[in-house]
């Protein structure tokens, strides 16, 4: 029985240590990887919808990050276009790394779900 090559895209950013832990899970399993630097090329509209249509605009938000803080969004009201616009200049924002396997999707470091995209 043949198995299907498994391809994993991981959008992150070089200085992120979760993406570089995401990046280093999948090579140590030999998993075909694409890996997409935010700071060079911000997700296409469609890509980020696929996460929010999963999880909701503020699971995808690293609330905690220094860049968060910094643009004083724990105490402003801004719209979700409004805040996509924001994620597409900064995408500090982001809770890193964000992994896609055909439809199964995880954001953040999660070793378990990441786990489970191979199977």
């Amino acid at each position: 029985m043949a198995t299907q090559a498994v391809s994993v895209q991981i959008f992150g950013i070089s200085s992120s240590q979760a993406s570089r832990a995401a990046e280093r899970f999948f090579k140590e399993r030999r998993i075909q990887l694409h890996y997409v630097d935010l700071k060079k090329k911000p997700m296409s509209p469609g890509e980020i919808g696929r996460f929010v249509s999963k999880f909701g605009l503020p699971a995808l938000l690293d609330t905690e990050s220094t860049a968060y803080i910094d643009a004083g969004l724990k105490y402003m009201k801004v719209t979700d276009a409004e805040m996509l616009a924001k994620i597409e200049k900064n995408p500090n924002l982001l809770r890193l790394p964000m992994v896609r396997c055909g439809n199964k999707l995880a954001v953040g470091k999660d070793e378990p779900a990441w786990k489970a995209m191979l199977t």
